[in-house]
């Protein structure tokens, strides 16, 4: 690991969430070697977040009663970085497997040789399986390929319809698709509408929503050449403009990023709108579950998205070059990500697979999900990843999105700047913690 790209990621774990070192526990290598295919192995694996690996994990392990699996879920992905990066630094601690998120890939690929190349693995065989730029995105400046792709985040609006069904507005799939038809400056109209009829806010906070305006862009935090792009940045300007007007017209609820009051806030009618990459469905579920609400809370999910295709997360599965069982952990990997398991994962976590194979699956069965007022929801993301292509993400873009625009925005809706003073104190934060 070089000097410069070692300092990068002690700067970056720096100013994340140091909770993560908690969170994960004791996860590292275990046993003696990769050994014979019948001797008993132990594989230690990472995740973040709602990954809905657990059913998986118990299949594989009666199909395979040598290997045991000892799994880490960290809450969220910026704590699950920390945990990454800080182990990495460290030069140990890291599981055999390592769930990576997108928001942090380019500052993995700094230091890339830290996790095996997955071509001596023979992950070329299996190239056609995912969608290209998913391929690509694991694939460094070598062509080493370091993740096999789990999931990507095509985006749609989901919605309260009670909520809205009270404000005498449309309250079904295919009224709000109709609504929301159109770019930011239209849901945020929308919104303004919302909020003065009931008093209520239109969406849970700015910090997400910004999130998938800046996701939207053909280039967000960075250009497509890895240059730090927000300074100066017209088009990031206007678009937070338009989200100060709507958070300073009262449509923010002001929730704490990942903390909507122990998930009474998705009960109670808080907010009514949110915006969905695929494996928020799982998120918002639980917050629902979580606060004591069920599927008669109301939530639903649009085919509909402000402004058109949008991106926003996805993961691989990495093997470090520490594991001491790194065949056994491809197979382990390969298996998780192989179409027929991303189709079981998109049932149990509600997130949208990215091979193909998988996501031709989910359009074809267009299976109603209860939870969401039966909605096909798989087939609405299957629509919604048409035109979705990666941003390129530089290598401090997490740290950017949350902790220089993330406290940004919290003393935007919290009343405590104007818009442009909190555009100011986004770049005060970028030039303190961005090189």
């Amino acid at each position: 690991m070089n000097t410069r790209a070692r300092n990068r990621i002690l700067a970056t774990a720096a100013v994340a969430s140091v909770s993560a070192l908690a969170l994960a526990g004791c996860a590292g290598n275990t046993g003696a070697g990769e050994g014979s295919a019948d001797e008993d192995i132990t594989l230690t694996v990472t995740t973040f977040g709602t990954f809905g690996y657990e059913d998986l994990y118990d299949e594989y392990e009666k199909a395979h009663p040598n290997v045991t699996i000892e799994a880490t879920n960290i809450d969220t992905g910026g704590n699950a970085r920390t945990d990454a990066f800080t182990k990495i630094a460290a030069g140990s601690g890291l599981s055999d497997i390592v769930a990576i998120e997108e928001g942090w890939l380019g500052a993995i690929m700094d230091v890339s040789d830290t996790f095996i190349d997955l071509r001596d693995h023979g992950i070329e065989d299996r190239k056609g399986d995912w969608l290209d730029w998913k391929y690509n995105q694991a694939t460094d400046a070598e062509g080493r390929v370091i993740g096999y792709g789990t999931d990507v985040g095509p985006s749609g609006i989901c919605f309260n319809g009670p909520a809205l069904e009270a404000a005498g507005m449309p309250s079904d799939r295919e009224g709000i698709a109709e609504l929301l038809d159109g770019d930011w400056e239209n849901y945020f109209a929308v919104g303004q509408e919302y909020t003065e009829k009931t008093g209520k806010a239109w969406y849970d906070h700015s910090g997400f929503v910004w999130n998938a305006m800046v996701n939207q862009l053909d280039e967000g935090y960075y250009t497509a050449d890895g240059e730090l792009n927000v300074e100066g940045n017209a088009e990031l300007e206007e678009r937070f403009a338009l989200l100060g007007e709507a958070t300073e017209g009262g449509q923010s609820a002001a929730q704490k990023a990942w903390d909507w009051n122990g998930g009474k806030s998705f009960v109670d009618g808080t907010f009514a709108t949110f915006v969905c990459p695929g494996w928020m469905l799982g998120v918002l579920q639980g917050q629902v579950e979580t606060g004591g609400g069920d599927a008669a809370t109301g939530w639903d999910f649009a085919d509909v998205f402000p402004g058109g295709a949008a991106n926003w997360g996805g993961a691989w599965l990495s093997i470090p070059e520490t594991s001491k069982h790194q065949e056994a952990a491809s197979e382990l990997a390969d298996w998780l990500t192989q179409p027929e398991q991303q189709v079981k994962q998109s049932a149990a976590a509600g997130n949208f697979p990215s091979t193909v194979k998988a996501q031709e699956t989910l359009a074809e069965e267009a299976t109603p999900n209860e939870f969401f007022n039966d909605a096909p929801t798989g087939a609405i993301l299957a629509e919604r990843a048409k035109g979705v292509e990666a941003q390129f993400k530089g290598p401090q873009d997490s740290v950017i999105q949350e902790n220089v625009f993330g406290p940004a925005l919290r003393s935007l809706d919290l009343g405590e700047v104007d818009t442009q003073g909190s555009w100011d104190k986004a770049i005060d934060l970028l030039n303190q913690l961005v090189d």
